[in-house]
């Protein structure tokens, strides 16, 4: 039997079994280790030489955890990633930063879709259907799918996110001439940037990659890690690929109990180009964000729920709410504070975490109300 395929006794997993606790308490004690003496005061004064006004509480956390790593416990690769994310990230948040009042759509795809593929043509039209409309297209800067988004948006409209291998060029060079365009060595801080900024995504046919992408997606979703968005898995007519996804997922993951059939909300699946755009605008019809306060969930929308709207909204998603059910809202305290949208009507709720998929259906119910 192989070294690493033993079967491991009961003593030594006796043994072993709170190794994992005491290693995580090492880890925060290590990060949570006082600096020297005067490093406190030295990282001020450098962050007064660079002319640091904003969020310098973060930033002496990030300059601390920085020094932490000097204890020699990190290898020296270990060093050299945590160094080329931070450089990637910081880079995409420059290249992000102008753009931040603009809806972006990422759109996902295969690097090996031809122009004259159909797939190209259903990814273009989409991507200039939605630049008409004032959204930015985010795309991987590569060819096939990618480059579809990028002919569709144009140049003065779309993002690049660009990984480095060594088989695929750039093939939107422009992008790189109007500084839309920024390179990333790992695809974890890449896929951090597709995902972070846009506020819809479509996804179309493609191999491991897209199909990594569009499972990363629903898994954010999923754990209420990411920020609620449509995501549209578009097709083209006669050829059902994800059809044919959606019959593993609902045969297989969902019909073993391994996701909820409500997890099935999180997507649509559309041949049409005309039905994708109205998913991705309808789905701000009326819901605009959602902010936590404590564990209170403010929904901000367009248009505030009649009283009969409300009441029916509390019978339907009484399942996944605390006793307290739906209420209307002023803006709390926090969201003052921030002056967060505080021109928007809102209701509130405690949502049951585990219940991600139902607040997706709550978002299509709000998004169906005539309101007040």
């Amino acid at each position: 039997m192989s070294e690493h395929l033993r079967a491991v006794p009961e003593e030594e997993v006796a043994a072993a079994g709170s190794r994992p606790a005491r290693a995580i308490q090492r880890a925060d004690e290590a990060a949570a280790r006082p600096l020297p003496e005067g490093a406190g005061r030295l990282i001020g004064e450098l962050l007064d030489l660079v002319g640091a006004k904003e969020n310098r509480d973060l930033l002496r956390d990030l300059i601390g955890t920085a020094l932490h790593l000097s204890d020699g416990t990190p290898s020296r690769l270990d060093m050299k990633i945590a160094t080329s994310a931070l450089s990637e990230m910081a880079r995409a948040f420059t290249l992000f930063a102008p753009f931040r009042g603009t809806p972006k759509l990422t759109m996902f795809g295969s690097a090996r879709t031809r122009p004259d593929d159909p797939l190209y043509a259903q990814a273009r039209d989409l991507a200039s259907r939605l630049a008409k409309r004032g959204w930015m297209v985010v795309t991987g800067a590569g060819p096939g799918i990618m480059a579809a988004g990028t002919d569709g948006a144009g140049a003065d409209m779309a993002i690049g996110v660009d990984i480095r291998l060594p088989f695929e060029s750039v093939s939107h060079p422009e992008l790189a001439a109007e500084g839309r365009l920024v390179e990333m060595k790992y695809f974890f801080t890449r896929k951090l940037m597709l995902m972070k900024e846009s506020a819809a995504f479509v996804v179309l046919p493609g191999g491991f990659g897209t199909l990594d992408e569009a499972f990363e997606l629903l898994t954010l979703l999923q754990t209420g890690k990411a920020e609620p968005a449509p995501i549209v898995l578009l097709d083209i007519p006669g050829e059902p690929y994800w059809e044919s996804w959606d019959g593993f997922v609902e045969g297989q993951v969902v019909h073993r109990g391994l996701a909820s059939p409500e997890d099935r909300s999180f997507f649509r699946i559309t041949a049409d180009v005309d039905q994708a755009v109205s998913e991705i605008l309808g789905f701000y019809r009326n819901y605009h964000s959602r902010r936590f306060v404590g564990e209170v969930m403010v929904i901000r929308l367009q248009r505030a729920p009649s009283d009969a709207e409300l009441a029916r909204l509390n019978e339907e998603f009484a399942d996944c709410c605390s006793a307290r059910g739906i209420w209307r809202t002023e803006p709390l305290g926090p969201e003052r504070a921030d002056r967060d949208h505080l021109e928007l009507p809102r209701i509130a709720f405690e949502l049951d975490l585990r219940f991600q998929g139902r607040f997706r259906q709550l978002i299509d119910a709000l998004n169906g109300l005539e309101g007040e």
